[in-house]
């Protein structure tokens, strides 16, 4: 409790006396504001104070269903710990809705009332902590718009049990609350009949419409139908291919994104004598014409179908399916050049040798083909059919940020547990179907619910029995379900499609076959009852509900996580991050801020930890994984690609590859791709400079090798004023550091052989740098080589871009006890004899692992802990004393000028790399010399003290090191 009113103290001296105050405190007062460039949101805040709350309360005026939904999992999670909620809210306006009461009474930990105060307006949140309560008060209601993109000004305090000011917030919020009647469902049923009386549509939180410009069906106001802004700037790419003599163009654009009225759009502009529409499935055919026909305008005899049921062959506009037009008593009806403009939808399917008879036949003026997942596992290179001319590409992260798609809420929930066995790729199907899963899946569907008067949902099965066998379990309880497979018709399918549009159905059970080609806009929930074999698959299915529809105002994605190894899917599959590399995938669990607008992605707890074990136990660097990506990458650019083209088109991290490999050069062999042979020793320098250049630490070497390519020398006081150009930081030690990693006297005898031993670089009497005689040769004769050089200075400037160059350590950012030694300018890697600490050159870097394995032999399973996001409990070594030398040091830090730096990790399954938290100053007052026991239960001596942060560390990944979770 001291320790907290210490921090409080300097939290309020920082918040409310002097800004330039050296303590920061962890408990400062705080401005939460929605900012998307910062990736800030007061959502964030919100949960962080929920989630690790004993209590809470809300007093707030209007509450919607999205913006319930984004809090949703976590009351579940607290639940399960037995902690409990109040939310006081009102009638105010006729703003809430029926429905939201109704799911608001699902949460069964939250107690809820409503108020009559005239005016009620409030929007305060308040969360009992064990040592203080924390209010956050500003102008946010419970509303996603509110929480995640509005322009809000809230505060959040914290105050000690005893302080006044949460005592007037919650005095106010009692008296309130004792005369507020309790939500009951009869309440309910008598304000939904007020509510329809009255409701004036002016004060609805907001109703998503398509956009006008598709909804007109006038041929005169055609040319009145303008593009959106992400079409405006798709139309003059694909306008910068034609100008550039290109006949050929391919879009890549997420589901829901508009591709059809994209291509309207362009058909429209290029102006066409006539133009086919290829697509694979007869009834997507009307409605692009009907779209094309709403941007285009004309009579209606200038649009005609082509199908097995329908020869219009004579329309300007003629739109197919594939099967027909690819027929050869067909296409003979055609002259070569008889359409000019040629379009192809889902053009991914186009490997098929019907779109080859197609292709190969016709001659037009622009070929234009459209798909959202132009990744194939089937060896057909879609890029080399269009020669790698990307027109427009929109991936879904993007799509969501230009508010193109319909919002949602994903929540990755548990899957059925039994005999505590969590379902997993071994249950056999008599589990799949048992009837407490049956119940366990109707739970989580009713709890997490749906937009919209009804349930309009596509349940996705791992098997065709699971699903035809779950159908009769779930009408049983109620619910109208159909099961779709391969084997139903074609009229089977558009009927029950038509019957889950029009409210017959409740739900489509099925396993693959709504993937993609099929376009339910209604769609208000998608069901995942499957482990995630794809990304691709993945993004498919979660796109089945991302079209706007007026019935929604967004799509809930229940995705069932058992124990699976592929779960570690999920996070690449959200965040689109194919870089492979573990420490990236975990950050995109406990950071989701990739998912732009209202959306949000929601992890029960058990689901997060079940997605851990995946990642930690998954091997993301198998050849399979690494060749598929680049034979993908290869296809994408026509090339064999270096690592800067993964860097750029944003696959797989060139340090996953290197880090296996060695250098890219013997990954290509490994590929068994055909390219020139490099010497022993130039084998070696691209060893050296890809293990410890490439990841781009430090900026000053890359500077000196990027020059070199160029130049033969470069001299040493040009090279000191491009570090200054760059804003390094230059010094005797920082250059003297450089020095040693590129004449290899920084490393190990063993490194220095696996590196050619030989310096690199060598500075010339303090006069100039320059290569070594051998690569300066290589760098003349072997234009392989010094391609692969460059490649790697390249990349690593591009990664260096996350780092800064006037400070050595990035806080937050990863590092190996060898970066620690050669970032702090130690003169040699002495990581093999760190431990947990070291104190050399006036730092001392201290690294912690935070979970020790159960394993570890307790004499050196220290207890280090974190008592707040400010304050570090931190054990010396064992065997030490207060009188051990370099404990005294440490103790004496700031008297000896010695830098104290912590790095943390989680626990080992994270590798060698440990986050960077800053400095910090040991607490003398808290120093203590007490004992532990070794492995034969001898008591033997150990120094415990409190390290102060220099600054507060960030509280989600406080939360991940300190519980072994994210918040």
């Amino acid at each position: 409790m001291e320790s907290f009113i210490r921090n409080l103290e300097a939290s309020i001296y920082k918040g409310f006396i002097d800004q330039q105050y050296h303590t920061a405190g962890s408990y400062r007062p705080r401005l939460l504001v929605n900012n998307v460039e910062q990736n800030e949101t007061v959502l964030t805040s919100l949960l962080e104070e929920l989630d690790n709350s004993e209590s809470f309360i809300f007093s707030v005026a209007f509450i919607t269903e999205s913006g319930l939904a984004t809090l949703k999992s976590h009351f579940l999670d607290l639940k399960q710990k037995g902690i409990k909620g109040r939310i006081l809210t009102s009638t105010f306006l006729y703003f809430n809705q029926p429905k939201v009461f109704r799911e608001l009474m699902k949460i069964k930990n939250v107690e809820v009332r409503l108020t009559n105060v005239k005016g009620f307006h409030s929007k305060g949140y308040i969360f009992n902590h064990k040592t203080h309560y924390s209010l956050i008060v500003g102008s946010s209601n419970l509303t996603a718009h509110a929480l995640k993109v509005n322009y809000e000004w809230n505060v959040k305090l914290t105050s000690h049990e005893n302080g006044e000011i949460v005592h007037h917030f919650k005095n106010q919020f009692e008296e309130v609350w004792k005369d507020a009647q309790l939500l009951t469902e009869e309440w309910i049923e008598s304000y939904e009949q007020t509510y329809t009386q009255v409701i004036d549509s002016k004060v609805m939180d907001r109703i998503v419409e398509l956009p006008a410009q598709y909804q007109s069906n006038s041929i005169v106001d055609a040319l009145k139908i303008v593009p959106n802004k992400m079409q405006q700037a798709a139309l003059q790419e694909i306008q910068a291919i034609r100008d550039a003599g290109k006949d050929k163009g391919l879009i890549i654009s997420a589901t829901g994104t508009g591709k059809t009225y994209l291509a309207a759009f362009d058909v429209r502009r290029f102006a066409p004598k006539r133009m086919l529409f290829i697509v694979h499935r007869e009834q997507i055919l009307q409605k692009a014409k009907s779209d094309f026909k709403r941007v285009l305008g004309g009579p209606d005899q200038d649009f005609g179908i082509l199908s097995g049921s329908n020869k219009q062959v004579d329309a300007k506009y003629l739109f197919a399916t594939v099967q027909t037009i690819s027929k050869e008593e067909t296409l003979k009806q055609f002259a070569h050049e008889a359409f000019d403009y040629i379009l192809i939808d889902e053009v991914h399917k186009a490997g098929a040798r019907s779109y080859h008879k197609v292709i190969d036949y016709f001659k037009p003026k622009f070929f234009m083909g459209m798909t959202a997942t132009p990744e194939r596992t089937d060896d057909f290179n879609i890029y080399e059919l269009f020669d790698y001319n990307i027109a427009y590409e929109i991936r879904l992260q993007e799509a969501l940020e230009e508010d193109m798609l319909c919002p949602f809420h994903y929540f990755g929930v548990t899957d059925f547990e039994y005999n505590g066995e969590t379902i997993d790729d071994t249950t056999v199907l008599s589990r799949l179907v048992d009837e407490e899963r049956v119940s366990h899946i109707i739970e989580k569907i009713l709890y997490y619910g749906f937009s919209g008067d009804k349930v309009r949902g596509l349940i996705f099965c791992s098997r065709k029995k699971e699903a035809e066998e779950l159908v009769p379990l779930l009408n049983a309880k109620g619910f109208r379900t159909v099961a779709l497979t391969g084997d139903d018709s074609q009229e089977e399918r558009e009927l029950r499609v038509n019957q889950l549009e029009n409210g017959m159905l409740d739900y489509i059970l099925t396993v693959d076959i709504f993937n993609e080609g099929i376009d339910i806009p209604s769609v208000n929930q998608v069901v995942m009852l499957r482990q995630t074999q794809s990304s691709i698959i993945f993004i498919q299915q979660l796109g089945r509900g991302l079209r706007k529809h007026e019935s929604k105002d967004f799509v809930t994605i229940i995705d069932f996580i058992g124990n699976y190894k592929n779960n570690y899917l999920i996070p690449i599959a959200l965040s689109g991050d194919k870089s492979q590399n573990k420490d990236n995938i975990r950050r995109n669990m406990k950071d989701t801020s990739y998912i732009k607008g209202i959306s949000t992605v929601n992890f029960e707890e058990v689901a997060k930890r079940q997605i851990f074990k995946a990642i930690n136990n998954s091997n993301l660097t198998e050849m399979k994984i690494l060749k598929e990506a680049f034979v993908e990458l290869k296809n994408r650019i026509g090339r064999i690609p270096y690592l800067y083209d993964f860097v750029t088109n944003h696959s797989i991290d060139p340090i996953v590859i290197v880090n296996k490999y060695s250098n890219y050069h013997q990954f290509l062999l490994k590929v068994k791709e055909v390219v020139p042979t490099l010497t022993d020793y130039e084998n070696k320098v691209l060893t050296m400079l890809s293990l410890e250049i490439l990841n781009g630490k430090r900026k000053h070497e890359i500077i000196l090798l990027d020059i070199l390519l160029y130049e033969k020398k470069v001299e040493y006081n040009e090279y000191l004023n491009l570090l200054n150009e760059a804003n390094c930081q230059v010094d005797d030690a920082t250059i003297a550091s450089v020095q040693h990693i590129l004449d290899l006297s920084f490393f190990t005898q063993t490194q220095r052989v696996k590196y050619g031993e030989k310096s690199i670089i060598t500075l010339h009497e303090d006069q100039y740098f320059n290569f070594n005689e051998a690569i300066r040769e290589s760098l003349h004769s072997n234009h392989y080589f010094k391609k692969m050089m460059i490649d790697i200075i390249q990349s690593a400037k591009e990664k260096n871009k996350r780092y800064s160059c006037n400070r050595p350590l990035m806080l937050y950012e990863k590092y190996t006890r060898k970066d620690a030694c050669r970032l702090l300018n130690w003169k040699n890697d002495e990581s093999s004899t760190i431990y947990g600490y070291k104190t050399k050159h006036h730092t001392c870097p201290i690294f912690i692992t935070y979970h020790k394995n159960d394993e570890v032999e307790s004499s050196v399973a220290y207890g280090d802990e974190f008592l707040n996001q400010d304050v570090l409990k931190w054990y010396t070594r064992s065997n030490r004393t207060l009188q051990s030398e370099e404990v005294k040091k440490i103790i004496e830090a700031k008297e000896n000028n010695i830098d104290v730096h912590i790095f943390v990790k989680k626990d080992d399954d994270e590798g060698s790399d440990f986050y960077y938290l800053g400095k910090a100053s040991p607490d003398e007052n808290t120093v203590r010399q007490t004992v532990m026991k070794d492995k034969n239960e001898k008591e033997i001596p150990v120094v415990h003290m409190n390290m102060v942060m220099e600054q507060s560390v960030d509280s989600k990944l406080y939360h991940y090191i300190k519980n072994g979770d994210i918040d």
